[in-house]
């Protein structure tokens, strides 16, 4: 159950996060105004709806693939006929058993949350901000919290990876994961008109150091 609301657990700790550390940056590293600055607040909190639609439209078409792949395996007695049933929801309704082709939609969610906390703290290292602040402390909360969550989705990602669904099933789910991870802040958000990078001012390439380091 903690899993399936893994997308909520992650959007309630990374919107403070990215709020704060964005507008931190705004005033001090760009020197913008507070209405410009909530300006960029609004845009880089925007990855989160982004988000969104993507756990929402991908999970909604997990759902698909397994009623459209699926049957129904139920005991009836005998001389009845035999019922079709449309969807797994209705299976169970009647204590059947649904057989489809389930993506691990656990996999999908676990590996995409996970990469996109690893893209947003990075930020962290280069946060202007003095170390007694009472914004610092409550940064620093934010982070680690975000890091013990993360370390909790990579333990049920083992967990799911050991005991759960099909091999073909993960992998499609990590692949999912990976390029909904890759064409968001690896493609798109490198674009105009986008959210944009949590570091907007610093190239790829050395994020990608900083990553490695």
């Amino acid at each position: 159950y903690f899993v399936k609301l893994a997308w909520a657990w992650t959007l309630w700790l990374l919107l403070p996060f990215i709020a704060l550390t964005t507008y931190q940056f705004a005033r001090t590293k760009f020197l913008y105004g507070p209405t410009r600055s909530i300006l960029v607040v609004l845009r880089r909190l925007s990855t989160l709806l982004v988000g969104t639609a993507v756990w929402f439209v991908c999970t909604e078409l997990f759902t698909y693939i397994e009623n459209l792949t699926g049957e129904c395996s139920i005991s009836g007695k005998v001389g009845e006929p035999r019922r079709l049933y449309a969807t797994k929801r209705e299976c169970h309704r009647d204590n059947g058993v649904w057989h489809g082709f389930d993506i691990s939609g656990h996999c999908f969610l676990l590996s995409y949350c996970a990469l996109m906390i690893l893209e947003e703290v990075a930020v962290l290292e280069a946060l202007p901000i003095d170390q007694n602040s009472k914004l610092r402390v409550v940064i620093n909360v934010l982070f680690v919290s975000l890091c013990f969550l993360t370390t909790i989705w990579v333990f049920m990602f083992l967990c799911t990876a050991l005991y759960f669904h099909d091999f073909s099933q993960k992998l499609l789910g990590v692949l999912i994961g990976l390029s909904s991870w890759y064409g968001t802040y690896r493609f798109w958000y490198l674009k105009p008109f986008s959210p944009g990078l949590p570091l907007p001012n610093i190239p790829l390439s050395s994020k990608k150091y900083s990553y490695s380091r």
